[in-house]
């Protein structure tokens, strides 16, 4: 097989640059793990140079075509490509509770999903890098008080440090997407356990952003909190006007009413 075709369908844009899927390669720490998952490889641009380093590389691949590709053109990969969809797959079948990182190029109609599903792995991704639409990518590295600043930017940086590191140019894909792209990289907080109830956190925060014009105070009354509670001048903002710590806060003061 001497290439595979782009589908739509699977968002599939090949990088073609060898420079930059180095650089994108190079982001890596390679600290504190000896796993490494690439998430959608297509032809393995970036493979290749994964496979250079001193990790166990596997990649999951949703494409069929691009997994006939693969197997015969990485002899490495051998008993490592996993031919299924990431969001669905149970990667402990693969990692049994391991510590592993993430990395790709990956399908930018999925790609804010595959954050999402990766921070469901959090206790076991101490690092995380890849390209991403050049929006999505600057999204999760957002600081409060921008209209970019979101759900994704506050769950990230919970519990990871979020950096972007370049922008990537349309013309260098096969077949070019009709935006520009952004690479960045999450490294994992030494303390990455918050002071609060988690699964609270992550309710204040999607709850919140689902009104980000309101403030707290009317965006979070689906969370029958006490008048006493709501008289607290957090709840005065909106959203977008709260760092990490302040939807921690939030979130323990919450639970304290809710006792």
């Amino acid at each position: 097989m001497e290439k595979v075709t782009a589908k739509k369908h699977l968002g599939q844009h090949f990088l073609k640059d060898e420079s930059i899927a180095k650089d994108i390669a190079d982001t890596l720490n390679l600290q504190g793990y000896n796993d490494l998952l690439e998430i959608g490889p297509g032809m393995g641009v970036l493979t290749k140079y994964l496979l250079e380093k001193p990790v166990n590389t596997y990649v999951i691949e949703i494409d069929a075509e691009s997994v006939t590709y693969l197997d015969q053109n990485y002899p490495k990969l051998k008993d490592r490509i996993i031919s299924k969809d990431f969001l669905k797959y149970n990667i402990n079948e693969i990692f049994e509770g391991k510590q592993f990182a993430i990395i790709g190029n990956f399908p930018y109609n999925i790609s804010t999903q595959i954050v999402f599903r990766a921070l469901e792995y959090r206790d076991q991704i101490p690092e995380f890098a890849g390209m991403f639409q050049k929006e999505v990518a600057q999204r999760i590295c957002e600081k409060k008080g921008t209209k970019a600043y979101g759900i994704l930017s506050v769950l990230a940086q919970a519990f990871y440090d979020a950096e972007y590191l370049f922008t990537v140019d349309e013309h260098v894909f096969n077949p070019p997407p009709k935006v520009k792209s952004g690479v960045l990289r999450l490294r994992r907080k030494e303390n990455f356990t918050l002071p609060c109830n988690e699964k609270l956190f992550f309710t204040v925060v999607k709850t919140a952003f689902q009104q980000r014009r309101k403030t707290l105070r009317n965006s979070l009354k689906t969370l029958n909190l006490s008048d006493n509670l709501r008289q607290d001048t957090i709840f005065d903002l909106r959203p977008e006007q709260l760092d990490v710590q302040q939807f921690i806060e939030l979130t323990q003061k919450i639970a304290a009413d809710a006792v």
